[in-house]
């Protein structure tokens, strides 16, 4: 067996399960490896199957007469529980609905601060459900309401899509918004402005430029005197500075 008992630093998401030694019950119903059925058998005849197999004996079902255990590695069973409470939270965080309201009269400056809020709900896959209410005579252009909620869907299309079209309920207008699947949602504003705001490399200039030859192109040659009266044509000390 790879842990005799649970270990002691387990995620505080996973509850608690009695593991190998830490079982109570005399007697279990004891669940294969492959997920077959090996009946009820003693504590100590599990146990002895659980080394054999090399993997834990794990209780899963300790409210069950008698309790219920499995042999699996305890590591792999832990995985296997926190991805199912994972699974299990994305469902109940879609299930969340978060209400933005609106008014016919909204500043455009509010209008964007209410189509963020909206953006981080849609992209924590909660649903958003807009609601968009008359006071007094505004009641007599619902169609000013109607052009700003139209407004505020063709800007959050990118992030979700409305469940129905948006009705007229007594005093009021609403409509609910179901977020768009991950792969197929537009970036939110702040990845788009860390890209943009990221530079790019630029070429490392150097002042201290140096003017090489090309690499078909020779240096030229130095022009050669002619010799004159009562000198040698290959002097070796024409060159030659003489110091007086």
């Amino acid at each position: 067996m790879s842990h005799p008992f649970a270990p002691r630093n387990s995620s505080a998401s996973v509850p608690f399960v009695r593991v190998n030694g830490k079982i109570r019950a005399r007697e279990v119903r004891v669940i294969g490896a492959e997920g077959k059925q090996l009946g009820i058998l003693t504590l100590g005849d599990a146990l002895t199957q659980a080394r054999a197999a090399g993997v834990d004996l794990v209780e899963i079902a300790p409210n069950a007469t008698p309790p219920v255990c499995r042999l699996v590695d305890y590591g792999k069973f832990r995985y296997e529980q926190a991805k199912r409470e994972k699974e299990s939270r994305k469902h109940q965080h879609a299930n969340k609905v978060k209400e933005v309201q609106l008014s016919p009269k909204i500043d455009p400056h509010d209008l964007g601060v209410k189509l963020d809020h909206a953006i981080g709900f849609l992209c924590e896959d909660m649903k958003v459900k807009i609601t968009l209410k008359f006071r007094g005579r505004e009641m007599a252009h619902t169609e000013c309401g109607f052009e700003v909620v139209q407004k505020f869907l063709a800007d959050i299309a990118g992030y979700g899509r409305p469940d129905f079209e948006p009705t007229l309920i007594g005093r009021g207008i609403t409509v609910m918004i179901t977020p768009l699947p991950r792969n197929q949602r537009a970036k939110t504003p702040r990845e788009v402005e860390a890209g943009e705001a990221a530079p790019l490399p630029t070429p490392r200039v150097e002042n201290n430029k140096r003017n090489f030859p090309a690499h078909n192109e020779r240096p030229p040659k130095p022009q050669r005197e002619e010799p004159g009266p009562g000198r040698f044509a290959n002097n070796p000390f024409a060159e030659l500075e003489i110091s007086r």
